[in-house]
């Protein structure tokens, strides 16, 4: 594993160890799924565990590591690569009595990777499934360790709902500091930066990104990512609240660390399939 160092300070009176990890992209099925669905994984393990088990050995290798330190093991997303009883049984199988908190990713919903126009509905179908796998609400939980609150968001189709606002406001209103974990990073201009320009990818990938921005993407990509009025305001409220201490990502499988408004950190984890993780300190 490949495992940064991260201290974040908040003011506790005590520290408290978490094990960010992200994007671990299972991508297994066996003769329950079809041959589709079994053409998908092999061809999908090329990228995410060498055509081997390296994204499996990862994952392994990440729960063994916070159990030997005592470490909460937190992950922002994209456990599974496709929905597949191989891949949900393995996400079981490996997290087993390991402490852990879980906010999805897109890929958590997607039965055929780039099949379809990813929406609410199309989340739906397979939610249940899913959901039976995992600890904690996959739309929006919250958990208290060590005198900090920790609270995820399920952002993966780029918008938060009127609803998770709501919940997120009644845990502000706890008066404890809290880490934000979401999928989806928010929009920050050295973010944005290095996706488009340093990195040449033709969108961002992020949430909220001012629209006039936003003139290159594709009409589909565009229409993917194009913040609501309800969105921004939300970032807004994030950006403005004292007692979010820090928000933390996955999706762009690459480790980035940049600031919100107010010097909030945003730390995004790297790909968890390639043995990237994060250790936190929180002082």
């Amino acid at each position: 594993m490949n495992i940064r160092q991260l201290e974040i300070k908040i003011g506790l009176e005590a520290p408290v160890k978490l094990l960010h990890v992200s994007d671990t992209h299972l991508s297994f099925a066996d003769r329950r799924d079809n041959l589709r669905k079994r053409s998908l994984a092999k061809r999908r393990r090329v990228t995410f565990s060498d055509g081997e088990d390296r994204c499996r050995r990862s994952l392994r290798e990440a729960v063994a590591y916070a159990r030997d330190t005592g470490a909460l093991l937190v992950h922002t997303g994209d456990m599974i690569d496709f929905v597949s009883h191989q891949n949900l049984d393995i996400t079981r199988e490996i997290l087993g009595d390991c402490d852990y908190f879980f906010v999805p990713g897109n890929h958590e919903f997607s039965k055929y990777v780039g099949e379809a126009v990813e929406t609410e509905a199309y989340k739906m179908d397979s939610l249940r499934l899913v959901q039976s796998y995992f600890h904690g609400d996959l739309r929006f939980c919250a958990r208290v360790v060590g005198g900090v609150n920790l609270v995820g968001i399920d952002n993966v189709y780029y918008h938060i709902n009127e609803i998770q606002f709501q919940r997120l406001q009644a845990e502000v209103a706890k008066g404890l500091p809290i880490l934000l974990l979401m999928h989806t990073p928010l929009y920050t201009p050295e973010l944005f930066h290095e996706q488009i320009t340093v990195r040449g990818e033709s969108d961002a990938g992020l949430i909220g990104c001012p629209q006039e921005l936003m003139r290159n993407y594709s009409p589909e990509r565009y229409a993917q990512q194009a913040a609501t009025p309800l969105d921004f305001e939300i970032i807004e409220y994030v950006k403005a609240q004292p007692l979010v201490k820090a928000v933390l990502a996955g999706h762009l499988h690459f480790f980035h660390q940049s600031e919100l408004r107010g010097g909030t950190p945003q730390i995004v984890a790297g790909g968890g399939f390639a043995g990237e993780a994060i250790e936190y300190t929180l002082l």
